[in-house]
């Protein structure tokens, strides 16, 4: 029984041993309330407790359940699944574009790896095209595994070595990049390379999925369709992240690297343009272009990489009540930059003024950005954001603070003078400002109000 309940430890192993099922066992569990549940047991993973085993079930979906509260457990069946996406040799199409496909991790294609019950990545070509066999019919596609990590630990050594990755692919012959990355810090990656990679002659595309491929509901094929198909034929030759765009299953959304937030966590359609509306959409059709500001497809153009970076640079979030010391520790440990995230016109409180006053006395380089997120710095409306203003606190209009962090950071990379740094971070260089926003860039419905539930009704699919 020790190899039929690999994974498996103390009463789940005694308990599943005595009712005689095993991994892989299609099964119909009845518990103590008297709810019955059907599906295959799954290997256990490693890192689990004791007292609960989990199954698959027809939905496709898994359910963990507790080994004390059941009842009853008769095996119907036995189905073993295998793990690896079969693999097909990736045809080569002489009149299709060149696609290389970067993956850093996260959820995009992926297959389940039953020794942790998580999802590991499908990458090669073969496999891809064994998962996904509409890609061919797009591109043909190079792919490389550059990293493989969960996107929170994507940092600054991670971002210099993706440009140039990305820089070798163009070079290369590339007539698209796609970089596989999780949803999670998509859009901090997605503002750096924008300031680390530029005059693109060709689109570079960060795509993920919210679910992985195991799931019914899963999004990676299709975003990873979508993402292809800008890259491989779509005329925006900037970073841009490649997402669901409405609820159904009908297009994606591209959206600038600098303009980009995720706004939920599980959510398909969860990546957003704050204070602007998306680059185009994505559907089997092609590309539609909805805003027209952007920088075209050009093979003449050269790509320029510019990595240097100073990583001693925060976020600080404002909150009613902030205590001073947090600055002042900030400055302690020897952070050269700080973007605040103010209140809604760019403020924080008096008591932290000279904590503030301190730090930029001693070269550190202070900035505020809107936690609203839309909206622009008004720092000169009121006395508090006049009396910060005095202290050398620099507004940044309506920069999203993610992408003011990586930024500060890429700027203080080349320079530690106070008014140059000033200068490049009040200095558009990827649309990482918006001059205004437009009338249609701030739409948030408020559900229960008639007029939102009756657009609902008619929108919902």
């Amino acid at each position: 029984m020790s190899d039929e309940l690999k994974g498996h430890r103390g009463l789940v192993r005694e308990k599943l041993g005595e009712w005689g099922v095993r991994v892989w066992s299609e099964v119909r569990v009845v518990n103590d309330a008297g709810s019955v549940f059907e599906g295959v047991i799954l290997p256990r993973s490693e890192n689990f407790d004791e007292e609960h085993f989990v199954i698959k079930m027809a939905t496709g979906y898994n359910v963990g359940i507790s080994v004390n509260r059941v009842r009853d457990i008769i095996e119907t069946g036995y189905r073993e699944v295998i793990c690896k996406i079969p693999e097909q040799d990736f045809p080569h199409t002489p009149d299709l574009s060149d696609v290389t496909l970067l993956g850093t991790g996260g959820t995009i294609a992926r297959r389940l790896d039953y020794r942790t019950d998580a999802v590991i990545p499908a990458f090669t070509p073969g496999e891809l095209y064994g998962a996904v066999p509409e890609l061919a019919d797009i591109c043909n596609l190079t792919t490389k595994n550059f990293t493989g990590v969960f996107s929170e630990n994507m940092g600054w050594k991670e971002y210099v070595e993706l440009a140039v990755e990305i820089r070798d692919a163009i070079e290369g012959g590339a007539d698209g990049v796609v970089i596989g990355h999780g949803t999670d810090t998509m859009g901090h990656t997605g503002a750096i390379l924008s300031f680390m990679v530029q005059d693109l002659p060709v689109p570079v595309v960060l795509v993920g999925s919210q679910r992985s491929s195991d799931r019914p509901s899963s999004d990676a094929a299709l975003n990873l369709i979508h993402s292809v198909s800008a890259a491989a034929t779509g005329d925006i030759s900037e970073v841009q992240v490649c997402m669901f765009g409405p609820t159904s299953d009908s297009y994606a959304l591209l959206h600038r690297g600098t303009r980009v937030r995720k706004m939920h966590s599980s959510y398909r359609s969860t990546f957003r343009t704050v204070a602007g509306i998306p680059l185009a959409t994505v559907d089997a059709s092609g590309q539609q272009i909805l805003n027209q500001d952007y920088r075209p497809r050009d093979s003449n153009r050269k790509v320029k990489i510019d990595t240097v970076y100073d990583d001693r640079v925060t976020i600080l979030y404002y909150y009613p009540g902030m205590k001073p010391d947090i600055v002042e520790g900030l400055v302690e440990k020897g952070y050269h930059g700080n973007v605040i995230a103010g209140t809604g016109l760019e403020h924080v409180n008096q008591p932290v003024y000279p904590a503030l006053q301190r730090a930029i006395d001693q070269g550190v380089h202070v900035l505020m950005t809107v936690q609203t997120l839309w909206g622009f710095a008004q720092m000169y409306v009121y006395e508090m954001g006049r009396d910060l203003l005095d202290i050398g606190v620099v507004p940044l209009d309506n920069m999203l603070p993610e992408t003011a962090l990586m930024k500060l950071g890429w700027v203080l990379g080349h320079t530690g003078d106070h008014d140059e740094v000033l200068k490049m971070m009040r200095t558009t260089i990827a649309h990482e400002v918006a001059d205004r926003e437009p009338h249609n860039g701030y739409l948030i419905l408020q559900g229960g109000l008639p007029e939102v539930e009756d657009f609902v009704k008619r929108q919902w699919k």
